[in-house]
């Protein structure tokens, strides 16, 4: 006799089964990430390669730009004649001359240029003040052993090569003898390094206090290292400044040190729930970490369990593609309005309802307590929808991270804060930081101001500079 088989026992088999095929994806999933954490040849590695990438280079047509081969430069430094031969290497005839072209051609300096100051030095009459003579290119008013330094632009230089490509001192070092023949120990570069920052102290709190006043700002932070213990590598960007900070804590006490705990503008972040306590400003939370956490729990999710993050996932790419049509003029602003409140009500029926999955259940909560921070960017357009700004501020430190670590004592972190504040600021308003550090070191030290230097005119970051464009390029 055949039994009817037991439809309890058909639907445990189907849940035993699914249990075991997602027990079997994390493990795979587990087994990649601890294999990606052991890779030390290719740290950059993306995956596995498209099948049919695209081809690398940009392409042919009006959106070209400008052409890469080097332009005819304006003045001449040096001309030389490149005669021909007096016959012909082939079959010894006669040679011809028909025309002459040119050919250019730039070079570095290889030669140090080496400057003496005559400093006159003399007193008062009156005070018995003794009184030094300073040249514009001086960088120092010291003498005797201290006599023989490096110029202004040698040391922008350092700063540059250890900041912002990255470069260790004893590679810096080996770098000035080499094409410059300029000894220089590990020692002396990291001086350079720590006397220039103390010099940009003052352009620091002018960044910080730039960016405090902006109408918007964007946080992140990062893993750092101090002396081998754990410290925190904070950003925050805004249009015309970005402040870095090297704190040993993670806490929102950093951001509240630069914006103020008071501060109402907007704030662009990745959800983290310390920011949650800048109660006076308006938020918008990263549309990027929360698809990109959809398609997380879509590799792990099972049967019905899709059904949210796939619903979550379309209803953000709804609200960027709006976004879109109301930049490319297909929307007006009352239309806009219209739609945005729409989407926001197709939002909270998606997100209200209770679900099964725990996974699921921990993402709605999440978007519910931020419910209002999604859409702000269609409230306010031209506001960002995602943190990009941020999380490409911090990639400058990452890169720097992933050569050297972090910093030794917190003497070189504060250094390290002040002059990557400096170079990513002078990058936003395509000013040349090598050449605003040039000029800043060549700046008299003064007893009179509260600073250590006081700030001229032309080193002051002014609105007429260049900054980013407001929106992103990419979703």
């Amino acid at each position: 006799m055949v039994v009817a088989p037991c439809l309890n026992c058909l639907r445990l088999e189907r849940q035993v089964a699914d249990l075991r095929a997602e027990v079997a994806e994390l493990t795979r999933l587990l087994e990649e990430t601890r294999r990606a954490g052991k890779r030390q040849a290719a740290p950059f590695a993306k995956g596995k390669p498209k099948e049919k990438p695209r081809k690398p280079g940009r392409k042919p047509g009006n959106d070209y730009g400008r052409k890469a081969h080097r332009q005819p430069p304006t003045h001449i430094d040096e001309t030389y004649e490149a005669p021909l031969p007096e016959a012909c290497p082939d079959c010894g005839g006669p040679v011809v001359e028909t025309r002459i072209d040119q050919q250019y051609q730039v070079e570095i300096p290889r030669r140090p240029m080496h400057r003496q100051f005559n400093v006159h030095i003399g007193c008062c009459p009156q005070c018995q003040r003794r009184l030094q003579g300073r040249h514009p290119l001086q960088t120092s008013d010291a003498l005797g052993a201290a006599a023989a330094q490096l110029g202004p632009d040698a040391q922008a230089a350092i700063v540059d090569f250890n900041k912002q490509a990255g470069m260790s001192h004893g590679k810096i070092s080996g770098v000035f003898k080499t094409l410059f023949g300029i000894s220089i120990t590990r020692g002396g570069s990291v001086h350079v390094v720590l006397r220039a920052a103390r010099r940009a102290e003052p352009v620091y709190q002018e960044v910080c206090a730039t960016v405090k006043a902006a109408p918007w700002t964007v946080p992140d932070e990062t893993g750092w290292h101090v002396g081998g213990a754990k410290a925190w590598l904070h950003a925050l960007v805004s249009e015309q400044a970005t402040a870095y900070v090297v704190d040993p804590t993670r806490s929102g006490d950093v951001a509240a040190r630069i914006l103020g705990a008071d501060y109402a503008g907007k704030m662009i972040h990745d959800g983290w729930s310390v920011y949650d306590n800048f109660q006076n400003a308006l938020h918008q939370q990263c549309l990027n970490h929360l698809l990109q956490r959809c398609d997380e729990l879509l590799e792990t999710a099972s049967r019905g369990a899709v059904l949210f993050p796939r619903r979550i996932s379309e209803l953000l790419h709804d609200a960027l593609d709006l976004r879109d049509r109301y930049l490319d003029g297909q929307l007006s602003r009352h239309g806009l309005a219209v739609c945005r409140g729409r989407l926001h009500t197709q939002l909270l029926e998606a997100i209200y309802p209770t679900k099964t999955n725990p996974a699921n259940e921990r993402f709605a909560e999440h978007l519910w307590k931020h419910r209002d921070d999604l859409l702000t960017f269609l409230k306010h357009p031209g506001l960002d929808a995602t943190n990009w700004r941020a999380e490409l501020a911090i990639r400058f430190g990452v890169i720097l991270r992933k050569v050297w670590g972090g910093n030794r004592t917190w003497i070189g972190a504060r250094a390290q804060a002040v002059l990557m504040s400096l170079w990513r600021t002078c990058w936003q308003r395509g000013q040349n930081a090598v050449d605003f550090l040039s000029r800043l070191l060549r700046q008299k030290q003064t007893r009179a101001s509260p600073t250590p230097f006081l700030i001229p005119p032309w080193l002051s970051f002014t609105s007429d500079s260049r900054s980013e464009p407001l929106g992103e390029t990419t979703r």
